[in-house]
């Protein structure tokens, strides 16, 4: 297994759709297993593809939850069915979210409170379950991923102007940007 450098904001492949699994074969699993070594190594609790500059639409999580789902766990080809969501301000504590793309840097984004989560494992047996709370969240902001979406792409304006500046401080929005789990110091602190 190996760890893999996390793309930054900027890098293309965040920022374009990643492409269907076509063959589950040895290779799709290894990649699962670096995912899930590199989702360890990060503190995170999700890896989508894209995020180790692979271009196809996987993501893997590593969430406790009360939803009856093992807290480990891939989604190969996902679906998602969202409850709406809800109308009102992000609340900056209650919704605050983290990227691995968007290093160190948290913002308040509102999120649907249930999902509906559909696709294949490693093996290419499906997968299918009901994901609630912050566990939705995770599963909503892994498949954005997978569109070509960041969290901070659907943010309100006042902290889309935050998130824009700390960008720019950063030097982000340019290929070739990565961060090393394990190795380059923790963004997050954890």
């Amino acid at each position: 297994m190996t760890v893999h450098a996390v793309t930054i904001w900027g890098e293309p492949v965040l920022h374009r759709r990643a492409a269907e699994v076509t063959e589950f074969n040895d290779e799709l699993r290894a990649l699962i297993e670096d995912m899930h070594e590199t989702n360890d190594a990060a503190n995170g609790v999700g890896l989508a593809a894209p995020q180790i500059g692979v271009g196809l639409r996987i993501f893997v999580y590593k969430y406790k939850n009360d939803d009856g789902v093992p807290p480990r766990g891939v989604v190969v080809n996902p679906r998602l069915t969202l409850t709406k969501v809800p109308g009102t301000a992000p609340d900056p504590e209650e919704d605050e979210e983290g990227c691995l793309s968007f290093p160190g840097e948290s913002y308040p984004l509102k999120r649907a409170d249930w999902a509906h989560v559909e696709g294949f494992d490693g093996d290419g047996k499906p997968v299918d379950f009901i994901a609630t709370g912050w566990f939705a969240r995770v599963m909503q902001h892994e498949y954005d991923h997978l569109d070509g979406k960041l969290y901070i792409d659907k943010l309100v304006d006042r902290y889309a102007r935050k998130a824009k500046k700390a960008a720019k401080k950063n030097g982000w929005g340019v290929p070739g940007l990565t961060w090393m789990p394990g190795v380059d110091p923790d963004p997050f602190g954890h």
